[in-house]
C-alpha cells in the first residue's frame, strides 16, 4: 500500500487529477512508521486492524474509525486475513473555513470513533465512509467534489457532536449557541495571532470573560488548556518554517512565537515526540 517511502516520509500517489486516495485493502502486510501530509481515515470492514501512533496502540474492530492528522507518525499492523478502508485526503482548502479550523484541532493527533464513544453519530460516519468508498470507485465527473462534500459532512457531525456534549454553562440552547460561536471565534483568533505574545487575560477580554472563567470554558470546548492550544498552533507554524533549511532553529523559534530556542525545543519535543533538528532531518531525508 505504501508506494513511495523515503526514510519515514510517505509521498502519496493520489488518484489522477485529485488530492485524494483510497485503498480497499485486504493485504496481510504491516506498514512501518511513516508520516504524510494528507489526513488519513481508516475503517476495518472485516477483522480487526492495529494502528500505532507514538507509543499508543489502537485496536480497531470492524466498523470503528480512526482519523489520523497530517504529519503524525504512525504504523499499521494487519491480521492474517481481513479487509479495511484506508482513505487519504489533503485538507489545505479546509483551513479557510474558520469554524472547521477549530474543529480540526479536536482531532489532533488522532480521533477514534466507536459506537460506545459516539453512539449518536457513529452509524452516520460509518455510512459516509462506505459512501466515500463507493464514490471513489466510480469513473464519473466530480467524484472528488462529492467525496470532499461527504468529508465535510463528517467533520460537521463530529464538531456538532462535540459542542452538544460540552456543557459550557447550562443546557439552554440559545446560550449554548452563543458560547460555541465565541469559542470558534477565539480559536480562529489564536490561529491568526499565535506567533504574538498572547495572554490568557487579553484573549478572555475579547469575549468578555474573566481569565478564570474563560480558562475553564476554553478547556471544556477545546479539550486542552488555553496555553497548550496556543503552543500547538505555534508548533504547527514552526513545522512549515523547518522545511526551509536556510532558516536557523533559533529563527524558527522566534518567528513561531517562542521566547527562546530552549523553550521552543522543549515544547516541540513534547508535541511532536522529536526535536526540531530531528524533524528537519526526517523531512530532508524524504
Amino acid at each position: 500500500m505504501i508506494e513511495n517511502l523515503r526514510g519515514i516520509h510517505e509521498t502519496v500517489n493520489y488518484k489522477e487529477y485529485t488530492n485524494i486516495r483510497l485503498y480497499d485493502n485486504s493485504e496481510a502486510e504491516n506498514y512501518p512508521a511513516h508520516w504524510h501530509t494528507p489526513l488519513e481515515i481508516i475503517m476495518p470492514i472485516k477483522n480487526n486492524y492495529s494502528v500505532v501512533c507514538d507509543t499508543h496502540t489502537f485496536e480497531l474492530n470492524p466498523g470503528e474509525i480512526i482519523l489520523i492528522c497530517p504529519g503524525v507518525i504512525h504504523s499499521l499492523k494487519a491480521p492474517k486475513a481481513g479487509r479495511r478502508i484506508i482513505f487519504q485526503a489533503e485538507l489545505p482548502m479546509f483551513n479557510e473555513i474558520k469554524e472547521l479550523e477549530s474543529i480540526l484541532t479536536l482531532l489532533s493527533p488522532t480521533l477514534i470513533i466507536t459506537p460506545q464513544a459516539f453512539p449518536t453519530i457513529h452509524e452516520k460516519l460509518h455510512h459516509y465512509m462506505l459512501e466515500i468508498t463507493e464514490e471513489y470507485k466510480k469513473d464519473i465527473p466530480l467524484t472528488e467534489t462529492k467525496i470532499y462534500s461527504s468529508l465535510l459532512d463528517m467533520f460537521t457531525l463530529i464538531g456538532r457532536n462535540h459542542t452538544e456534549q460540552v456543557s459550557l454553562l447550562d443546557s439552554e440552547n440559545i446560550k449554548q449557541k452563543k458560547y460555541t460561536e465565541k469559542f470558534i471565534f477565539i480559536c480562529s483568533y489564536i490561529s491568526s495571532h499565535c506567533t504574538e505574545d498572547l495572554s490568557l487575560e487579553e484573549v478572555a477580554s475579547l469575549v468578555g470573560f474573566s481569565k478564570y472563567h474563560f480558562a475553564r470554558l476554553f478547556k471544556q470546548f477545546a479539550n486542552i488548556s488555553f496555553y497548550k492550544y496556543v503552543n500547538k498552533k505555534r508548533i504547527a507554524t514552526a513545522e512549515t518554517l523547518l522545511i526551509n533549511p536556510h532558516i536557523t532553529i533559533t529563527e524558527v523559534a522566534l518567528r513561531s512565537g517562542f521566547s527562546s530556542p530552549s523553550a521552543f525545543i522543549r515544547m516541540f519535543k513534547i508535541v511532536k515526540s522529536c526535536t526540531p533538528t530531528e524533524f528537519r532531518r526526517m523531512y530532508k531525508d524524504s
